[in-house]
């Protein structure tokens, strides 16, 4: 157990270096974004308690996106430190080379990167609570909903009059599915009041009426007591929820709704950008300790200005290389999802040259 001491005070330093910044850069974003806004809380009369709830909600978001160069200041101070006291030179005279010693701040960063995905897929459950708080999204209805559009798989859309969950009706129904021609015509049901059974789990339209569109002229139309239709498949839960802003959504939320926004006409690439941000993100923290390591090490014993200074500019180039790729995905230069991954593969390729460089 001797030869791992060196390893367990390195990732002990580490780790309070990483909780001390992840927790200290949404704190102080969250106190600017308070001062920002407080009048305009203030004046729209929301209490000091909500306020309070709904900044505390805010924490997970600026979390996600501050776990990077947090990992980079743990990385850079932790292996600096080591450097600037003549420890990795102890180190390697003893016969552990430079790489072994980086070990541990690798594993350590891969960990954080799981951290980082499970908080991106919480944090826009928090986003939505934030938003409700400090009044900026309506709280939901749980037992209503009404004069809404509902964008289904497959192409459907349904317009929806009311919704009442306590009797799971639907009242003035109206389901389309847009087709481009005969061989995939156009589909409307049509229907006064849908009945939901909680037994077999499907809808029940009333006095319904089917139309089939199959061109610019002509149509064929159906009339039913009560017709089942196929696709509507949805509980009256799901129908029930209110639209949400992609912040809001998690990844395969957000992958359903481009994939309805491209269906109707839409434009979702970068939208695509920021869904794939959500794995990239993550994966940022062990790409910049791949990056962070070297250049603490090769500091010539410099002092902790140096390891502020190296952390702030990679975190505003790393930052700025973001916005630039959202905004070639969004222009098509590049497809979306390789658009999002490009700072991550320039700091990845910056890192591996700098390590091969580091002297054993």
């Amino acid at each position: 157990m001797k030869r791992f001491i060196l390893d367990r005070y390195i990732l002990r330093e580490w780790a309070r270096i990483l909780v001390v910044t992840a927790l200290g850069f949404p704190l102080i974003s969250v106190a600017f974004a308070l001062t920002d806004n407080i009048d305009e809380h203030l004046q729209r009369n929301i209490p000091p308690k909500d306020i309070a709830i709904g900044y505390a909600y805010s924490l997970p978001e600026y979390t996600f996106m501050a776990l990077p160069a947090a990992v980079l200041f743990a990385t850079v101070f932790t292996l600096g430190s080591l450097s600037r006291h003549s420890e990795l030179t102890a180190t390697t005279a003893s016969g552990r080379s430079i790489w072994r010693t980086i070990v541990p701040v690798l594993l350590a960063a891969l960990v954080t990167s799981g951290i980082a995905l499970e908080l991106g897929e919480w944090a826009p459950t928090a986003t939505m609570r934030n938003l409700e708080y400090l009044g900026k999204r309506e709280v939901r209805s749980t037992a209503s909903r009404f004069g809404f559009v509902y964008r289904a798989d497959a192409g459907w859309v349904y317009a929806v009059r009311a919704l009442n969950l306590k009797d799971n009706v639907m009242t003035d129904v109206v389901l389309e599915r847009e087709g481009p021609g005969p061989e995939y015509p156009t589909l409307v049901v049509q229907s006064p009041r849908a009945q939901y059974d909680t037994l077999d789990h499907r809808w029940t339209l009333r006095k319904a009426r089917l139309r089939v569109l199959p061109g610019l002229t002509g149509e064929v139309s159906f009339t039913f007591d009560s017709l089942r239709q196929k696709s509507l498949v949805e509980t009256p839960a799901d129908l029930l929820v209110e639209p949400k802003e992609p912040r809001e959504m998690r990844y395969a939320e957000l992958g359903r709704y481009i994939d309805d926004l491209e269906r109707s006409g839409g434009d979702g690439r970068r939208l695509r950008v920021r869904q794939a941000l959500k794995i990239a993100v993550p994966f940022t923290c062990i790409i910049i300790a791949l990056f962070g390591a070297p250049l603490a090490i090769t500091a010539p014993k410099s002092s902790g200005a140096f390891g502020v200074g190296v952390s702030l500019a990679t975190t505003v180039v790393f930052l700025l290389l973001v916005q630039l790729s959202e905004g070639i995905g969004a222009g098509g230069l590049l497809p979306p999802v390789v658009a999002a991954w490009v700072p991550n593969a320039l700091f990845a390729v910056l890192g591996i040259v700098l390590l091969i460089r580091v002297p054993t």
